[in-house]
Order: C-alpha cells, then sequence, then structure tokens
C-alpha cells in the first residue's frame, strides 16, 4: 500500500496541484509529448483524483518517466499548475516506495546512480572525463577515444587542470569538499534513496527469474 497521506503532503504537490481545467496548454507544449503518448494533463487528474489504485499503477510505470522536467508546463498553465514538478514528486515516491522498479524506464535510474550519483560521491564531479571510458560510451567515438587516452596533453589546449590541485576547469576536489559532499548526501537522505533504488531492483530482478 502506498503512503497516501505522505505523498498528497508533499509540498511539491500541495504547490503545483490546484483544479485543473483540462484546457491542454500543458500538453500542446509538452516536448515529451511529440516523442510518447504523453499528456501531462493525464498526471494531473489521476492525483487528483485521490484514487490509491490509479495512483499506484501511474507510479509503476514508465508514464512519469517520459517527462524532461523542462517545466513548460508551470510558465503556460492558466491556473498555475506545474504538472512537471508533480511528476518529480511521484518520482521520488515511486523510487522510495520500490514502484520504480516495475518499469523499464523506471528501472534506468539505477544506472544513473551508478554513473552520475557515484562520480558525485567519489570525485564531486556530474561527469569526469576518466568515467568516459570507450566501452562504456562507444557512441562519443574515435575522437572521444583519442581525448581519453591523451587526457592531459588534450586538457591542457583548454587550460584545464584536470585531476590537478588549485584553479580551474576539472581541477581534483579536494577531500574537504568530498567529505561534505558525503555529509550532504547521507543528511539529506540520498544515500539511503541510492539503496533504496539499488535493493528494488535487484529484488525484481530475482522475482522475475523465479
Amino acid at each position: 500500500m502506498i503512503p497516501i497521506e505522505e505523498i498528497y503532503s508533499d509540498p511539491r504537490i500541495v504547490e503545483n496541484l490546484n483544479a485543473c481545467i483540462n484546457c491542454g496548454v500543458c500538453t500542446a507544449l509538452c516536448p515529451a509529448a511529440d516523442y510518447y503518448d504523453y499528456e501531462p494533463r493525464y498526471i494531473e487528474r489521476v492525483v487528483l483524483s485521490h484514487d490509491p489504485v490509479a495512483l499506484e499503477e501511474l507510479m509503476s510505470s514508465d508514464y512519469i518517466w517520459y517527462c524532461g522536467q523542462c517545466m513548460s508546463c508551470k510558465a503556460r498553465c492558466p491556473r498555475k499548475n506545474a504538472p512537471g514538478v508533480v511528476v518529480s514528486a511521484l518520482r521520488y515516491w515511486s523510487q522510495k516506495t520500490g514502484l520504480f522498479a516495475k518499469s523499464k524506464m523506471g528501472r534506468n535510474q539505477v544506472l544513473i546512480k551508478q554513473s552520475i550519483g557515484q562520480n558525485i560521491y567519489d570525485l564531486g564531479y556530474c561527469v569526469h572525463p576518466s568515467k568516459l571510458t570507450k566501452e562504456a560510451h562507444p557512441e562519443q567515438g574515435p575522437v572521444w577515444e583519442w581525448i581519453f587516452n591523451n587526457r592531459e596533453k588534450a586538457y591542457s589546449l583548454v587550460n584545464a587542470n584536470i585531476d590537478k590541485e588549485g584553479a580551474g576547469p576539472m581541477r581534483k576536489i579536494s577531500d574537504d569538499a568530498v567529505n561534505e559532499i558525503h555529509s550532504i548526501l547521507k543528511g539529506t537522505g540520498a544515500l539511503d534513496l541510492w539503496e533504496t533504488i539499488e535493493n528494488s531492483v535487484k529484488e525484481t530482478s530475482i522475482n522475475n527469474k523465479k
């Protein structure tokens, strides 16, 4: 059973879910609607229905992962709704309850955690050149392969201070700063959420093999 009271008391939902008049402006300008069978106003309707079954189905589906979080909906809604912010809240609760692992797009969250999340934790960077290997990112092509194999030379051409002490782009993040990042991730509950994401995907994988 999903924690209905907690979900509906989430400030992102309380502050961004006013009476939807079903005008369709959010869907008309939504970039994701050009690529998927997706309507931001459908998110509003489901959440406003207060139907726990429909809400759980939504949080277990790919639907909440179609949104690109551009927030075009927030700028144009005549009722000042923000379906994108509501989606952000639903994604959080989907992760926290493990429902995200029931959808293909939801399970991609573990890859984001293992790449971007781990980079932030280990190095203080979302993306770092040392992690963009040819094997992991073949789409980068031969130019990137040369850059990867000649990182110090390549980055010196653009005055980057890669992996070195001092100022400049791609500099080594100090131990104090990295420790502070660790404290923030722990204090905000991010580490616990990451563990939940990992465990939920593992559990789903085990159950699917039975």
